[in-house]
């Protein structure tokens, strides 16, 4: 069984602030550490279900967060950004068997989560697909539905477990924290080490049939902007247009057009 897994750190036991996120920050180590330690959990849960291979995209910030040395030998890890349009999930096609999100967080617009954004939290105000709040756990499930592949699993604030439960409700999530105002309650990261091992392994070992859902025919992306400039420049991105004067729409029938202009737009 071949396995993929996309990391992030805003999602994870504990985090509360930017600077705990960011790898300049004296704070950051601890969570990258936790961020590690939820993902070999995943790995591990992956490995007692029969997985044979585990490749895993390290989706935070710079892609340098995941310390390799504490996964399981039959993983790969995918550091730094290649350019890639599939973006965080960067590495993912038609010949996995299951797809896992790990450290995901609400998306821009959202309450859930105080460090609660869509992919780019000093450009990007909110994104929207088809009409709704777009988080970055959204951008890519229709990604690996579009390639075929079950999404299984997903671990992080309660806000996006809640969203990966109304996109499949047969999808296994693990809150981790939930968001009050500019703070988090969190479980104890060890319990969350455990919920996350014992989560992954029941998904995997569930009927993966189930975790598909059905794409839309026709996609409009929205991407408002934190300055109108920004608004400006990306209208002129072949089929955009400029809906507000910080806001942009984009429209196609393929999904791998939505990705496409996301790694341009976003």
């Amino acid at each position: 069984m071949k396995i993929f897994i996309s990391a992030d750190i805003e999602g994870v036991t504990g985090i509360t602030t930017w600077e705990e996120a960011r790898k300049i920050s004296s704070e950051y180590q601890y969570f990258a550490q936790q961020m590690t330690k939820e993902v070999a959990a995943a790995c591990e849960g992956a490995n007692e279900a029969g997985a044979t291979e585990i490749l895993i995209k390290d989706a935070h910030g710079t892609g340098r967060n995941v310390d390799q040395s504490y996964l399981p030998e039959n993983t790969s890890l995918i550091r730094g950004w290649s350019g890639d349009p599939y973006k965080m999930v960067q590495g993912l096609d038609e010949s996995f068997d299951a797809i896992a999100f790990i450290g995901y967080h609400s998306y821009g617009g959202s309450n859930e989560n105080p460090l609660a954004h869509t992919m780019n939290s000093s450009l990007i105000d909110y994104v929207k697909l088809n009409g709704e709040y777009c988080s970055e756990f959204l951008l890519h499930a229709y990604l690996a539905i579009y390639l075929g592949v079950p999404i299984a699993f997903l671990s992080g604030d309660r806000g996006i477990c809640h969203e990966a439960k109304k996109f499949n409700k047969n999808i296994i999530t693990v809150p981790v924290n939930e968001g009050k105002g500019s703070s988090t309650i969190n479980i104890h990261p060890n319990k969350s080490i455990e919920l996350i091992k014992n989560g992954m392994e029941e998904a995997l070992k569930g009927n993966l049939s189930k975790n598909k859902v059905e794409l839309p025919k026709n996609f409009s992306l929205e991407i408002r902007y934190n300055f109108h400039g920004n608004a400006y420049k990306n209208s002129f991105y072949p089929g955009a247009v400029q809906k507000s004067p910080k806001s942009i729409l984009f429209e196609a029938n393929d999904y791998f057009e939505i990705m496409r202009a996301a790694s341009f737009l976003i």
